[in-house]
């Protein structure tokens, strides 16, 4: 049977919704015990976009098919598992090209440009998530094409691959191997690639049972996703990331400034398009990577941190785990473009009625409700970016898992976008005050980067599960007391653990104290707390209280 546009068209459809079924049982498996296990909602989610518009074509080419799945889900894309899906389906829709049907060449193409495509954009790469599952699938695929077979055996082999190098990633990360489990990001490939084969063989399109699936119909609760756990020592001391617009005369490849940039750091990464090249590079010599990068067009959203200075703070959270529902997060906003009539505006991205007051006093012109337990995609944000007035936005995601999907919206926003890669909350009110109208937009990035570096970040919350994570014997709704997104300690009473917290956070030269309570505080406990702060570190610094109204955090604590 030959694979039509409307037969790939159904496959992607399929896929969608069964990861959609899958969701909750791929969410759980993650190592952190932080309540926001999200890969498989992310995946979800970057699909279902995709699916929508997908449903919108009748009778259009293997290519064109393959041209708008990639489109959408570069809008819709939520979190970095979404982020990295839809550049696997960015580099398979090039492998298809503009053909009339899928083939075995273009099909092994697929898989293979679709795993250069995702291999090319991360920072570091890591063996044993969804990239190495992904990358033996595309092996598989070729060694199939190599024998001959046809573009459904093709695909066949593609998910056997993707299967065994699943159930292998545990040996890669010991984390997994540890636990006992497999990836999440890459259970989640698995199942939408089991979506689209069911169409491509049985011609059955997997319905979406979401609401109907069981809570421990899949994967054992005690699921983990060690994803992103390892840092290794600094090698080169300045973390340098720009954008260059690219000069239309300029016949020189991206791939000339990677390979420049490989021989001066590591850590490289150079996305691009048609109109930029996404640049990121760990080097000693930035000047050296700016002048390099000059010559193939003009640079913007210029960043330099020195990450020797801010290596405790620069360690990554760990990855996502199971959520708690938020209270106050659910809203779904309604954007609506405006023309940029002022020189400059800012969207920050925050869940929290509280929250979302402290930063329109900041100066914020548009709120996106999102954070711990709802990553708004890079359409959302795209969207908030057209309603602000504004002819240079400045975005702040204030949570790692949005700084991607943040980025995704720079080339294909009709204003000068600049991500700030504010982490937490406390990074992005830094980063506001630190902006100063009369100076220029580089200037401002770069100030306002280096004003997240400045905030200690202190975080209460309570463990979804039992764990038994870096170091820690975790029960499920202990307290566990985050700083700089690693646990620090665990404990049973809550105004305890904010003034031990506290004592770890506040330094000899800490001249401002910031704590932000959350939905699940009352104003009688949250009143109590203020007076034991107070009493104990009203003499060493500024002390505000703010209620932010945020879910799953009873208290955000700030240090400067």
């Amino acid at each position: 049977m030959l694979i039509n546009g409307d037969i790939l068209r159904d496959a992607w459809i399929s896929a969608a919704n069964n990861i959609s079924n899958h969701r909750k049982a791929v969410d759980d498996l993650n190592i952190f015990p932080v309540p926001d296990g999200d890969t498989g909602t992310n995946m979800s989610m970057t699909l279902s976009n995709a699916a929508r518009e997908l449903e919108k074509l009748s009778g259009a080419t293997a290519g064109k098919v393959a041209s708008v799945n990639s489109s959408a889900l570069l809008r819709g894309a939520r979190g970095n598992s979404g982020v990295i899906t839809s550049l696997l389906f960015r580099g398979f829709a090039k492998g298809i090209g503009n053909d009339e049907f899928v083939t075995p060449k273009n099909i092994t193409d697929a898989f293979i440009c679709g795993v250069e495509a995702a291999y090319k954009a991360v920072m570091k790469p890591t063996e044993g998530t969804i990239l190495t599952v992904a990358r033996v699938a595309s092996e598989y695929a070729k060694k199939a094409f190599s024998n001959g077979l046809n573009e459904l055996e093709i695909f066949e082999a593609a998910l056997e691959g993707a299967k065994t190098a699943l159930d292998e990633t545990p040996e890669l990360l010991p984390v997994l191997k540890k636990a006992g489990v497999v990836d999440a990001g890459g259970r989640g490939f698995v199942i939408i690639l089991e979506g689209m084969l069911s169409v491509f063989k049985d011609g059955v399109i997997i319905p979406n049972n979401a609401a109907a699936v069981s809570e421990s119909e899949e994967e054992s609760e005690d699921s983990f996703n060690a994803a992103g756990e390892f840092e290794t020592e600094i090698t080169f001391t300045y973390c340098t990331e720009f954008i260059v617009n690219r000069n239309s005369e300029c016949e020189k490849e991206p791939n000339e400034l990677r390979m420049f940039l490989e021989t001066i750091g590591d850590c490289v990464v150079v996305v691009d398009d048609e109109e930029i090249i996404k640049v990121h590079v760990h080097t000693d010599h930035p000047g050296n990577a700016i002048e390099n990068a000059l010559t193939f067009g003009q640079l913007v959203n210029l960043k330099i941190e020195n990450m020797r200075d801010q290596h405790e703070k620069a360690k990554h959270d760990a990855q996502n785990t199971k959520k708690k529902p938020a209270k106050s997060a659910d809203r779904k906003e309604t954007f609506v473009p405006v023309e940029p009539t002022n020189p400059y505006g800012f969207v920050s991205v925050c869940a929290g009625e509280g929250l979302a007051e402290l930063f329109r006093d900041l100066g914020v012109d548009t709120i996106v409700s999102g954070g711990q337990t709802m990553n708004p995609s890079t359409d959302d944000i795209l969207k908030a970016i057209e309603a602000t007035p504004a002819e240079t936005v400045y975005v702040l995601p204030n949570n790692k898992n949005i700084i991607m999907a943040a980025e995704q919206a720079i080339p294909i926003s009709t204003r000068k976008v600049i991500v700030i890669h504010t982490r937490t909350i406390p990074q992005g009110i830094a980063a506001m005050l630190s902006f100063d109208p009369d100076s220029d937009d580089n200037a401002n990035a770069i100030e306002m980067q280096k004003a997240t570096e400045r905030v200690a970040t202190g975080q209460i919350t309570f463990a979804a599960r039992d764990a038994d994570f870096d170091g820690f014997k975790i029960k499920q709704g202990e307290l566990m007391a985050l700083l700089g997104g690693k646990v620090t300690f665990t404990d049973t009473d809550l105004e305890k653990s904010v003034i031990k917290l506290l004592n770890k956070m506040v330094k000899k030269d800490s001249e401002f104290i910031t704590v932000i309570y959350g939905e699940d505080v009352t104003m009688s406990q949250a009143g109590k707390i203020e007076r034991l702060i107070k009493e104990k570190f009203g003499s060493k610094a500024e002390i505000t209280f703010i209620n932010g109204g945020q879910p799953i955090y009873y208290y955000i604590l700030s240090v400067e």
